[in-house]
């Protein structure tokens, strides 16, 4: 067609574009860099917590390798692993450490328990025994009390230099076991030697059986640190019987 014209499109050098023109796009694109930065970066630390919270909680990587018993001294550790119940490789950081105690804490012989976690794979388990105060005779069999009078363990034979007490329901709610555990606390360490036993028939039939066959009749638990101070004045005295149940009016047979 005459006279027509033939159009085409060509890419314009840069430096056909204005200085201005290129000045503003450049800033426009370094504003948009700045805003979006912080969402990048918020996005790059919120995928890093959760791939550090599903390798710590929902792996097996730091889960738990070794259950560490320590302060035992009677309790085998197998025992305590056994009632703590902390299956192999679970995550460390889940494992119910309240749960663990309140199991192991079930075993008479625990007073108190502190489970903690030791990184990257262990459970530490650390246990206080009940330390024993008393033994009482039973069925040929000792049963050994702490000093609030729990019966936790039974024995063949009680551990040396460990007084008998002789009540027929031991425990710490039983009335006879409170008398006789306040009467030992309130014994001076002469008088405590020469125990051999405390005898409670009622809460006010209270004796001390003394070496070499001599007895202190206590009475009831009251005063009980004045009749200590009174029967330990005594033991030189001679006789068999001390009846300091009435501290003041004191009578030695």
């Amino acid at each position: 067609m005459s006279g027509g014209r033939n159009w085409r499109l060509v890419r314009a050098d840069t430096d056909a574009v204005p200085s201005s023109a290129r000045r503003f796009m450049a800033r426009a694109r370094q504003r948009r860099m700045r805003a979006a930065l912080p969402w990048a970066v918020a996005a790059g630390v919120l995928l890093v917590i959760g791939g550090l919270a599903w390798l710590v909680y929902g792996t097996s990587v730091l889960g738990v390798r070794e259950v560490r018993v320590v302060g035992v001294q009677f309790l085998a550790p197998p025992q305590i692993e056994q009632a703590a119940n902390v299956p192999d490789a679970e995550p460390l950081a889940r494992v119910d450490l309240d749960g663990v105690r309140s199991r192991v804490r079930e075993i008479p012989a625990v007073e108190r328990v502190v489970v903690r976690r030791s990184w990257p794979s262990t459970l530490v388990v650390e246990v206080v025994e009940r330390t024993p105060v008393a033994a009482v005779p039973q069925n040929g069999e000792f049963t050994l009390i702490d000093r609030a009078g729990v019966a936790y363990r039974t024995v063949k034979e009680p551990p040396s230099g460990l007084p008998l007490v002789r009540v027929d329901f031991p425990g710490p709610s039983d009335v006879n076991t409170k008398s006789a555990l306040t009467v030992l606390a309130a014994l001076s360490d002469e008088l405590r030697e020469q125990v051999v036993a405390v005898s409670v028939a009622a809460p006010a039939q209270i004796r001390l059986e003394l070496r070499k066959e001599r007895v202190v009749v206590w009475g009831d638990d009251t005063q009980s640190d004045t009749k200590s101070q009174v029967a330990t004045a005594l033991l030189k005295q001679k006789g068999n019987e001390i009846d300091v149940s009435a501290p003041t009016v004191v009578t030695i047979r």
